[in-house]
């Protein structure tokens, strides 16, 4: 994934992207988006900075649900 540090992995969507599933997939209900407590409590120092980046972290895992990949993600997330 790239990461320096395990402790940069803030969320992680597990699950086949809903433009990749086939026929096949039908009503697998396989799809797990976790979000990594500690991590995310260490990159913040308020509640409100907590809540922020929580919000930033499931919205970012529900694009890779959709198909996007971290590249795109970014550009959205930077408003490009």
């Amino acid at each position: 994934m790239g990461l320096q540090s395990p402790s940069e992995l803030l969320g992680l969507y597990q699950g086949v992207p809903l433009d990749r599933r086939g026929f096949y997939y039908g009503m697998s209900f396989l799809i797990k988006i976790t979000l990594f407590q500690i991590p995310i409590e260490m990159m913040c120092k308020t509640r409100e900075e907590i809540q922020e980046r929580v919000k930033e972290v499931v919205i970012h895992e529900v694009g890779h649900y959709f198909g996007l990949d971290d590249e795109r993600l970014r550009e959205l997330e930077e408003g490009e």
